[in-house]
């Protein structure tokens, strides 16, 4: 583990509007930087644009996407790709993720698809990020996705995404919670899936909670408190890789600022104690 990931102790929040009011007052100095989906932000003004402005000038701002559809066998939506360049100029926000997914075909499905796990994907998905990159003039990061099945699959999972990170050459979005998901629905081992992951490409990570369906089934909802096996999980993700910048993802029963501090500073507490205890052994 090199020194640079000795120093990337941060935690996020993802910023709802409900949550402008009371942010615009005071940031608690636990919460370092915030997240927003640009297709939530681009087109707002009076005061939701306002109050949003007031915070990316004061704060640190990521970005993480819903609809760029990277995956789709239709083309790139490019006058959606230049709102989005346009939104993290002015706004002066570096960071910006999508999904490894698609969510538009001959039209917008409005949900996440998985991508089939193909060697002709890849190739598909990675000539996109560049087109991208090109335009945005900055990284194009992805996340690993939950996904319910896979059709047409030709290898897997892990093997679709180092292969897409590898021939993209991009940074990745490490979601943990999404691996958690993945390895009860699809029945493999969270560890090995984590410990597979490329190190030198992690660019951040998510980490939520999610709801139980069925003993084998876990929906990915961001609405509930994290459960242990996920904060384990965080853990050894530390153990294998380093400390990156956290996002806790919290889209639905959101509970009060003091509530979504506990599991903030539960993060804090785990990159604070791998950092002692790898400064100890260095």
């Amino acid at each position: 583990m090199t020194n640079n990931r000795l120093n990337q102790a941060q935690v996020g929040l993802g910023l709802r509007r409900e949550m402008l009011d009371e942010f615009c007052q005071i940031v608690p100095n636990d919460i370092n930087f915030f997240e927003v989906a640009p297709e939530n932000w681009m087109t707002l003004g009076g005061k939701f644009g306002r109050q949003f402005r007031e915070l990316t000038e004061k704060h640190e701002f990521y970005c993480h996407g819903l609809s760029l559809s990277i995956g789709s066998p239709e083309p790139l939506d490019l006058e959606f790709v230049k709102n989005v360049k346009s939104f993290l100029d002015l706004h002066q926000i570096s960071t910006y993720s999508e999904h490894l997914s698609y969510c538009s075909g001959s039209g917008h499905m409005y949900d996440l698809m998985p991508i089939p796990f193909t060697a002709d994907a890849v190739m598909h998905v990675a000539k996109r990020v560049k087109q991208v990159e090109d335009i945005i003039e900055r990284p194009l990061i992805l996340e690993n996705v939950s996904f319910y099945a896979a059709p047409g699959a030709e290898m897997s999972e892990v093997e679709f995404v180092n292969a897409v990170m590898q021939e993209a050459d991009c940074k990745m979005l490490l979601d943990v919670n999404n691996i958690y998901v993945n390895s009860i629905n699809h029945n493999y081992d969270a560890l090995e899936f984590l410990k597979a992951m490329p190190t030198d490409r992690i660019a951040y990570l998510h980490i939520a909670g999610h709801y139980e369906e069925a003993e084998d089934l876990i929906v990915d909802t961001h609405g509930a408190d994290i459960i242990d096996p996920v904060w384990k999980l965080l853990e050894a993700c530390h153990q294998f890789h380093g400390v990156y910048p956290t996002l806790l993802e919290r889209d639905f029963n959101i509970p009060a600022t003091k509530e979504l501090l506990r599991e903030i500073n539960q993060v804090h507490d785990y990159q604070n104690r791998h950092l002692t205890s790898a400064k100890r052994s260095a």
